[in-house]
């Protein structure tokens, strides 16, 4: 049995300013900084150690990641990075104001695009897009590590570790809907030989 721990990046600058984000590379807040260090501390309470690492090639995951493999006194660990785990790509709407896109489309329409799970906004991806690059991914690369036993760190963003743990925990298209997860907040999973989880917690 092995170890798969998500770890959603620390608060960026745009998550502060209310700004759709996407693949844009945004640093993180002071806040978010404090949320990996304190991820950092939590692991190391928990007596978690890491194999391996892998994350976006976004700046405020790799930081993330960084921050709190520093405190865990693991940052000479294998460290992969690949934009499948990078954020849901929003598009036209990367850099708005979300308040500013509901005046100009509308409330529906941008709850649309933010909650449903196959509707894009222009020029971006839908949920349903994102697991498609996310799942082959973690396939092909991070379950073949756990599968042997290994404790593996996933540090990415909300809408890509939303469509793992849709995978993992078997949800449905309205259930990962409802699905939010908090910022700098590890999610540690113990996974059996056949992906099933035998073990989740929330850090």
């Amino acid at each position: 049995m092995g170890t798969l721990v998500l770890l959603r990046h620390g608060e960026s600058q745009w998550n502060l300013e209310n700004r759709f984000t996407g693949w844009v590379d945004v640093p993180l807040s002071p806040k978010g900084e404090e949320e990996a260090r304190q991820a950092g501390e939590k692991l190391k309470a928990a007596g978690i150690r890491f194999a391996l690492a892998f994350t976006s090639v976004l700046q405020r995951a790799i930081r993330t990641m960084e921050i709190a493999l520093d405190i865990l006194g693991q940052t000479t660990i294998p460290i992969e990075k690949d934009q499948a785990l990078n954020e849901r790509h929003y598009g036209d709407l990367q850099g708005l104001d979300k308040a500013e896109t509901a005046k100009k489309f509308g409330d529906e329409q941008v709850h649309i695009w933010r909650r449903s799970y196959d509707i894009a906004p222009p020029s971006g991806e839908s949920l349903k897009d994102t697991a498609a690059r996310t799942l082959p991914y973690y396939e092909a690369k991070i379950f073949p590590l756990v599968k042997a036993g290994k404790t593996v760190l996933v540090a990415a963003h909300g809408n890509s570790l939303r469509s793992l743990v849709m995978h993992l925990d078997h949800l449905t298209r309205e259930q990962v809907l409802e699905l939010n997860l908090g910022t700098g907040v590890p999610i540690v999973y113990e996974l059996d030989a056949d992906g099933k989880v035998r073990d989740k917690r929330v850090l």
